[in-house]
Order: structure tokens, then sequence, then C-alpha cells
């Protein structure tokens, strides 16, 4: 069996939703629900144990991006309600209904398209309005969502269960844009509530929002990086106590003595300066251990100590620099996460890469094997 491996730590799990529940009761939101965001595999940690613990742990919440990412869920057995991030389209809302998911609707569109699916199967179906506040991405301007949210609640067959919108700064706590997007959508909430519409389930902040802002989170929020123990950001360092659920581990595949000035791997970027010890480690761009790594001065750790990339991220494998060592094959290599009293987190090869370290879960491929505890 290969050596690379993912190990995901469920016990964090369980630590997040309990440090985020005793949050949101601690700035009076003990009411307040946790939706556990699942999507994309659980962000590479794996879908269904996640959900799992997510639930245990007092998650009462799923939401997915993919109608087929909560057919899954369903097939797997969960009951609980399962939030569709993103409005599926007018030919998948009859496996929206038979499915029994929570559609997020924003267009006309896919207002009559939910409505004719729940006709045509004689059941009720909860949808929730998405607004766009300022995002851009998806949802209704507020004055379409006003009309959506008032017309679903004079329907037959379709209940107005809820109504959220998404931040484009909440990472940046103090970036002004937060408060309009905030004044926007509670303006949206008077105009329904002036027509008498009252949605039960109201939810805004992500995991930042909910970190900074835990008073403003309404009836629910969508806990996503957090709950798998990452900080939505750097500046969110040490906030609040989060348990990095994914760490990333392989073995030396080969060990051996290299002479001064020999390059190595693709482009020969890499001369050993002098006679080193060069190991190889069965990992490379086809696990999602990105190419540029090597380029941008990534380490590993070996022996407890930061070791460097010597050359360039090949598909498969990796070799990196342990200067005058001996390296035995099969030696425990730590990409991410802690060996002895070094550490190496996924924002640190994020920001190697100027990306997020959301980026860097997901990309963490199938080929690497998880390992649950």
């Amino acid at each position: 069996m290969r050596a690379t491996h993912a190990r995901i730590d469920l016990d964090a799990i369980d630590h997040n939703v309990e440090v985020f529940a005793a949050h949101l009761a601690a700035h009076g939101g003990g009411k307040t629900e946790i939706c556990a965001v699942v999507k994309a595999d659980a962000y590479g940690h794996g879908m269904i144990p996640v959900a799992n613990r997510a639930l245990s742990a007092g998650a009462t919440w799923l939401a997915v991006a993919l109608v087929e990412e909560g057919i899954a869920l369903r097939n797997a057995g969960f009951v609980e309600p399962v939030l569709l991030l993103s409005e599926p389209r007018p030919e998948q809302m009859p496996l929206v209904v038979a499915n029994e998911l929570r559609p997020s609707v924003y267009t006309e569109e896919g207002l009559e398209a939910a409505e004719a699916a729940a006709v045509a199967a004689g059941i009720d179906l909860p949808v929730h309005v998405n607004i766009d506040t300022g995002m851009g991405r998806v949802g209704a301007a507020p004055e379409l969502a006003t009309h959506l949210a008032t017309v679903i609640d004079e329907t037959v067959r379709l209940t107005l269960e809820g109504v959220y919108t998404h931040f484009a700064v909440a990472d940046e706590p103090d970036n002004p844009f937060n408060d309009i997007q905030l004044e926007r959508f509670e303006r949206v909430l008077a105009d329904l509530a002036s027509e008498g519409v009252h949605p039960p389930v109201i939810h805004a902040a992500n995991s930042a929002f909910a970190s900074t802002r835990p008073a403003s989170c309404f009836t629910m929020i969508r806990l996503g990086m957090a709950l798998y123990g990452v900080p939505p950001a750097r500046e969110f360092d040490g906030l609040l106590d989060l348990k990095p659920a994914m760490s990333l581990h392989s073995s030396v595949s080969l060990s051996k003595r290299v002479p001064a000035g020999q390059r190595l791997s693709y482009g020969l970027r890499y001369e050993t300066p002098a006679e080193e010890t060069i190991v190889t480690i069965p990992i490379g761009y086809a696990d999602g251990y990105r190419r540029r790594l090597f380029a941008v001065g990534a380490e590993v750790l070996i022996g407890g100590k930061r070791r460097p990339l010597a050359g360039t991220v090949t598909m498969d494998q990796i070799m990196a620099s342990c200067g005058s060592d001996e390296i035995e094959p099969g030696t425990p290599v730590v990409l991410v996460g802690e060996q002895g009293e070094e550490q190496i987190t996924m924002w640190e090869l994020a920001e190697k890469l100027d990306t997020i370290a959301y980026e860097m879960t997901c990309l963490i491929g199938t080929r690497v094997r998880r390992e649950y505890g």
C-alpha cells in the first residue's frame, strides 16, 4: 500500500463544532443552529464521515453545492435538512423534490421549476431565497428577492423556509463592506416583515463572520472552513481554539548520498551545494501537491526537522534535501501537520502559492488515501 495518506481527525470535527456552539451561546446566540458545509467532499476531508461527526457534535443542518452531493447524503442515510447552496437547473428540480433537498432559488425560472416539481409530486417543498447583497456571484437582487419571497409565500406547494446572503469580505473583519451587506440584508428582512412574511430560518454568517460577529448570526450559521479547524484567513489565527482535522503524511521511498554539483529533477533546477542526502517521497502534483512548491521554497518534515524540496515537484514524487543526516527508507514524512516541535500548516503552503488554505485541502486528490481516527 502506498505510504502517502491524509489523516482525518474526526475528534477535531467534534471539537470545532462545539467551539462554535459555545462561542455563539456566549454572545447570546444559544438558539442559533449550525449548518455544516460539506460540499466538495467536505473540502477534501470526506463528506460522509465528516457529516456524521458534525451532526453528532451538534450541527443540525448540512449544506452542499450540487444536487448530486445532496443525493449522496440521502443515499448514505442522512435525514437531516440538506441545503443546496446554488439554484438547481430546472430539469433537476424533480430530483430535488424526490430526495427532499432544500433548494436555493433566486430566479423566476428556478421558482417556477421548483413549484412545478412540487405540484407534480404532490408534496410541499421548503425553499430558501438567496439574496445577493454584494457578492455578485449568485442570488437575487434585493428587490427581486423580496418579490420571490412574497410569491413563494403565496404558492400552494412551496414553503419559504429561509432567506440568506453571503458576505464577500467576511475574512476582512474591519472592511466596511460587511456592514453595507448586512444593512442591505436587514432591509430585505424588514420589507418582508412589513408584508407579513417571516421565514423561520435566516442565515448570513459563514465561518469568518460567525467568528467575529456572533451577535449578528440570526437563526443559523454556515460553518465551512472552520469546521475543519483551518482559520478562514491568517488574521483569524488563535481567535478561536480550532483543531486542524487534516494532516498529510508519507514516508521516504529512496535515500541516497549525492555528490556536490549534481542537478536534480525536471529542468535540473536544483543543484546540490555539497555532498548531501537526497530522499524521494511518493507524492506529486497528481495528488494535489502543487508543482510550484519547489520554486516557492516549500519544506517537509523528516526527523523533526524542516527539509527543503530538492527539485521540481513531479507527477508522482518529490525529492528533499536532508543535508548530512543519514535517512533510512521508510522514515516518516509530514507534509502538512506536526512532527516533533515543527509544524507545517495548510496556510503556510497556501501563502507560498499566493492562494488560500481552502484550495489546498480541496486539491488533495483521490489517490491520497484517507485514514480516519
